[in-house]
């Protein structure tokens, strides 16, 4: 049998066509379009103002608790717009941006796979149209401001020991998380102890993300919290003067981003907050655009459903009024098997017996979907060259035994023809009416929604909060944040605060260790296990692998 190529190898075999032509079809007038040479664009953000065009159908791609690697959840997406196309419906692709990070540590590029791959995909997953390197800019420049203000006398009373806010870059580089800065002497600035977050990481992109357009971006950028004063009243960007500069630099970076997949059909990348850190979906501008220019939409939120999903819905979707009209929940034999106990090393191997003991994580998410945000939901296997027929087929099984729907999805090898089973059941889903939920209402205190997450998401049975978040909660109460939605800050590999708690564990509390209030992106973060705001590389990088050849192409790029 011949070598499957890699995704870089597809990608660069691809003809593209010329972005003005991907955005007429979109119905994209070139008097909205920015190109960024031949393959790619920004949109301006008057198109969604000036439109006429009704809401399309929207599509959530979601997944069950994946392996490290990912289970294909941005492939899944990719190839179900293709799908849609094949059979005659008008789609667009809403998606989130690639961090640098992730794309040099383990888990590689995020712009699909094989045959369902939007291009120019090492673009995409390298600098693109710079839009992470502004929000890191913006970031930095806060920082600096907020330095220079108590170096130059410190009218605001901060208190150094009190600043919250920290610098970016878009790489992980765990030798970044704690620092000492100010050195030097009295000219270098004031002695403190400091830190870095990952780009994807920064309330910037949030707030990036969450905003609908420029004025609400810089009152968004106004209302962040970057220290507290002496007597530990907070001080915002606003109280530095710093949202006007800011957004000057997140001009160009508040516009979507229009590229193409591998069978043309137009695919907005815009934002991309980690779900695991963050919340995990692509930004609110880009879905709303998106609706009003396809008959139907499909975007994806960031890992698990316990995480993206929840986040799409309970912050993302209550923002900007939004609620998705069907829910995809991809599925792997590998999570399964992974979920069931195996080892990652040896997921590919079949075996049914640990495939039946994972199937109670997907059941779970399901359940979620479902019962309790009251949703019309089709589990998509995503097939795997190593997945055999026999497993394939007990996964099949159990779902239809439990009435669940399901689809297999063969995008990765086949592109849209592969996921016409998976647009037909989507479509069909479409057009029933569904209500939807969302998990708490926003006016319980924050400890009961933190507790209604653990318990009705995840399944678990309490929360503890150490004595540190509970002074932060009764502090972000007295200051009024305490009607914010919550983002759970958590492993991505379980359902609890626990990553080696696999498949879908019962009776086990979550512990929150922190809480902070992102009061630009509009919700407070609870930080659980042992999550960090600043990932490491793994002990062989991506990056050791990737290099460029005389002729600038890139190799070594998944």
């Amino acid at each position: 049998m011949a070598p499957f190529k890699t995704d870089i190898e597809i990608a660069q075999e691809a003809q593209m066509l010329p972005i003005a032509e991907i955005a007429r079809a979109a119905g994209i007038d070139d008097l909205y379009l920015e190109p960024y040479g031949h393959y790619k664009a920004k949109i301006d953000g008057r198109l969604y103002k000036e439109t006429t065009a009704t809401d399309g159908k929207l599509i959530l791609v979601t997944a069950i608790n994946p392996t490290p690697a990912g289970e294909g959840k941005t492939t899944t997406t990719v190839g179900l717009g293709d799908a849609l196309r094949q059979i005659g419906k008008k789609s667009m692709l809403a998606l989130r941006e690639p961090s640098l990070g992730p794309v040099f540590g383990l888990k590689g590029g995020a712009a699909g796979g094989g045959y369902a791959q939007v291009v120019p995909m090492e673009d995409i997953n390298l600098h693109f149209t710079g839009d992470f390197h502004a929000i890191g800019a913006a970031n930095n420049l806060l920082a600096a401001m907020l330095d220079n203000h108590i170096y130059q006398g410190n009218t605001l009373n901060i208190d150094p020991r009190r600043i919250t806010w920290k610098r970016c870059v878009d790489m992980n580089d765990r030798q970044l998380r704690f620092v000492t800065d100010g050195l030097g002497g009295r000219v270098n600035g004031v002695p403190r102890e400091d830190g870095y977050d990952i780009t994807v990481a920064s309330e910037v992109m949030a707030v990036l993300c969450l905003a609908s357009d420029m004025a609400d971006l810089k009152a968004r950028l106004g209302r962040m919290i970057v220290a507290y004063t002496y007597d530990e009243q907070p001080i915002t960007a606003a109280d530095l003067k710093a949202q006007g500069a800011m957004a000057a630099l997140l001009k160009d970076a508040l516009k979507p981003n229009l590229v193409q997949t591998l069978e043309h059909t137009p695919a907005l990348i815009h934002g991309g907050p980690f779900a695991n850190i963050a919340h995990g979906c692509n930004s609110v501008s880009a879905t709303r655009l998106a609706m009003k220019l396809a008959d139907y939409t499909v975007t994806e939120a960031g890992f698990g459903a316990d995480l993206g999903a929840e986040k799409f819905l309970d912050i993302k979707c209550r923002q900007a009024g939004l609620m998705p009209d069907c829910v995809v929940l991809v599925a792997t034999a590998r999570a399964l098997k992974y979920n069931g106990g195996v080892p990652k090393t040896e997921t590919g191997q079949e075996n049914l017996e640990a495939l039946e003991m994972g199937l109670p994580n997907l059941l779970k998410h399901v359940e979620n979907i479902t019962r309790v945000y009251k949703l019309p939901c089709v589990v998509a296997i995503n097939r795997f060259p190593t997945d055999t027929e026999v497993e394939l087929d007990l996964i099949r099984d159990k779902c239809r035994s439990l009435g669940v729907n399901v689809a297999l999805s063969e995008v990765w090898a086949k592109g849209g023809v592969g996921g016409l089973e998976l647009a037909r059941e989507v479509v069909r889903l479409c057009e029933n009416e569904s209500e939807g939920a969302f998990v708490y209402d926003l006016d319980l205190p924050i400890k009961e929604k933190i507790a209604a997450i653990v318990k009705r998401v995840y399944g678990g049975r309490d929360v503890a909060f150490t004595a540190a978040a509970d002074k932060q909660i009764a502090k972000m109460t007295a200051l009024g944040f305490d009607k914010l939605p919550i983002c759970m800050a958590k492993t991505q590999y379980s359902l609890s605060d626990d990553a080696k708690k696999l498949g879908a564990p019962t009776d086990f509390t979550v512990t929150v260790r922190q809480v902070k209030v992102a009061a630009g992106a509009g919700f407070l973060v609870a930080l659980t296990g042992d999550i960090m705001t600043m990932p490491g590389l793994p002990k062989v990088p991506a990056a050791e692998r990737i290099d460029v050849d005389d002729n600038g192409v890139i190799h070594g790029l998944f």
